[in-house]
């Protein structure tokens, strides 16, 4: 049976656009690491970032953002901001398995003090359900702290993984985005900018992503050149935010603007600057397929 036809035969369903949600399959939609199948569409984390040039704090605003995207994850959830005003390696970071409502309470989030910050909730798709597998995952390099907040699968995981335990890298986690992350700090030795490390990490994952990446004064988003994982950006005031869904801007009053499958956004004081770099030419038939892949591309729904 040729590729087509063994992809066909999982397609029995379809996808809501508007409600983002899908109808139960009756056939394989999602496998996980184990080959567990599982009978229902899965939203597979959200992710949110802010930067507030004026310098209010944005742990609540967060919070909230989190709490309209509980949808997509129930597993754990967690918020890491800092001052870019401040230290450059001081980020404050809070995270625990449950709800968001059940992990933050106005007593955590009150002293979560920085005007830049992501966060994310969680449904696990690849790695166990562990509290060390609950994001934003922070990382101390030399050449300072990087936050990220990742959605998403990818498909050569291990061949990345791989490449870097080889070279001594020390894993505290199993999921891909601590991967992702160490290539990000790798790139960063060789590249003038955050923005170019993050570009140059991206270029090597193959699968789906949207990532929300803090630099010490920057806040980077990421998404994948096919488009496959949600990635939007609002402004509310003086402030930006990026995050995997529109409700989300709505529960905080935010304005939409999209991002463009492939795009590499860069938050400064400066304002937005945006690279294409990675987006598929505009003629390919491919970059115009309206697909939901699954980890191990055994199933793919079209509208």
């Amino acid at each position: 049976m040729n590729q087509d036809n063994n992809i066909n035969q999982y397609i029995n369903t379809s996808i809501d656009t508007k409600s983002h949600t899908g109808t139960k399959l009756k056939r394989c939609s999602d496998i996980d690491e184990h080959n567990h199948v599982f009978d229902e569409l899965h939203e597979e984390c959200g992710v949110f970032g802010m930067y507030d040039f004026d310098g209010g704090n944005v742990a609540s605003t967060i919070y909230y953002g989190l709490f309209a995207l509980q949808h997509r994850g129930q597993e754990s959830c967690g918020i890491a901001v800092s001052d870019t005003h401040g230290p450059k390696g001081k980020v404050t970071t809070h995270k625990g398995m449950g709800l968001v409502n059940e992990v933050f309470t106005p007593d955590i989030l009150e002293p979560m003090k920085g005007d830049i910050g992501v966060g994310h909730v969680r449904y696990s798709t690849a790695g166990s359900s562990t509290r060390e597998n609950a994001q934003p995952l922070v990382l101390n390099y030399v050449k300072g702290t990087l936050a990220m907040a990742h959605n998403g699968n990818l498909i050569n995981a291990k061949e990345l993984r791989k490449e870097l335990e080889y070279t001594g890298a020390i894993f505290q986690t199993t999921i891909d985005s601590e991967v992702i992350a160490y290539h990000i700090a790798r790139e960063r030795l060789n590249s003038k900018t955050a923005e170019e490390a993050v570009r140059r990490a991206c270029q090597k994952l193959k699968g789906a992503y949207a990532l929300v990446v803090e630099s010490p004064r920057k806040l980077i988003a990421a998404r994948d050149p096919f488009g496959f994982k949600p990635l939007c950006i609002g402004k509310r005031d003086n402030a930006y935010i990026v995050t995997s869904e529109t409700c989300a801007l709505d529960t905080i009053g935010a304005e939409f603007v999209d991002i463009e499958p492939g795009e590499v956004i860069t938050i400064t004081q400066k304002g937005i600057e945006s690279d294409m770099t990675m987006a598929l030419a505009k003629n390919r038939p491919d970059a115009c397929l309206n697909t939901f892949i699954s980890q191990d591309l055994t199933a793919i729904l079209t509208e």
